[in-house]
């Protein structure tokens, strides 16, 4: 009797079992998410980085907008130009070439040429560093050191050169991560194939220029001046360069006072 109890209860566990499994089976496929074939041939041709540099939360999320919501081919600044033709060859598409970008860090304001209010001596980074009366330097609008744009980047692209920050072209991949995190926002993206570079970020006038900074922008307009291209014009007491005009001639760095203006 005891034996064909536990046979009896074996057998109905086991043809439950089935009928759950059949209407598992069953609900999978009805109620199945189609996912388009090119999401994972296209997440297949990124670098992994998940740096979110296109704009995205990581790498699945940009392959998954590229193909469904229509979203740039181009925007993955780590893969660059033989991404993207990737991309456009799984979506059947052309892709425009784009120029390609990098980092640049607008100061000079290293620990020579920077004067500084007080000593610091808190937590190294500029984030909390910025929220004591700006940071140590004089020069307000100064990069601060103490290495928060390098600790962000995973490329190995930044590091901290006598008091500032500086970025090594050849290893930038344009994520932007060092861009967003600075406090001063005196990191920007700029094409990689321009040389000239205003190495100031500073909005006072002259005066107080030169009392902070020896290495900074005076707006004295001798570089707008000089341009034969019309590219450079001092905007807020600081020279700014139009890179759709700029055909690296040079100028403007060798006739600058102060030699803020840099040809690379």
């Amino acid at each position: 009797m005891e034996l064909n109890s536990v046979l009896s209860s074996v057998l109905s566990l086991g043809g439950l079992g089935l009928l759950f499994g059949v209407l598992l089976g069953y609900a999978s496929k009805k109620f199945e998410v189609k996912v388009d074939e090119r999401i994972p041939k296209v997440r297949e041709v990124l670098p992994g980085a998940n740096c979110g540099g296109c704009g995205y939360a990581g790498c699945d999320a940009y392959a998954a907008a590229v193909v469904e919501d229509g979203a740039s081919p181009s925007a993955c600044s780590v893969g660059g130009s033989k991404v993207a033709e990737e991309i456009g060859t799984i979506l059947g598409i052309k892709v425009d070439e784009t120029e390609k970008m990098t980092a640049f860090v607008k100061c000079k304001g290293t620990c020579g040429k920077a004067k500084n209010k007080y000593e610091y001596e808190g937590i190294k980074d500029c984030i909390e560093a910025n929220e004591l009366m700006g940071g140590a330097k004089a020069c307000s609008y100064g990069c601060l050191g103490l290495g928060t744009c390098v600790s962000v980047c995973q490329f190995g692209a930044l590091d901290i050169v006598d008091g500032v920050a500086k970025v090594n072209r050849e290893k930038c991949t344009n994520c932007g991560a060092c861009i967003d995190i600075c406090p001063k926002g005196l990191i920007e993206s700029v094409p990689y194939s321009k040389k000239v570079r205003v190495e100031c970020n500073s909005k006072d006038n002259g005066k107080v220029v030169r009392v902070n900074c020896s290495a900074g922008c005076i707006g004295c307009k001798i570089c707008e001046k000089s341009c034969p291209k019309d590219a450079i014009k001092v905007v807020d007491n600081v020279a700014k360069i139009d890179y759709t005009k700029c055909v690296n001639c040079g100028i403007c760095a060798q006739k600058c006072p102060t030699k803020v203006i840099v040809k690379l």
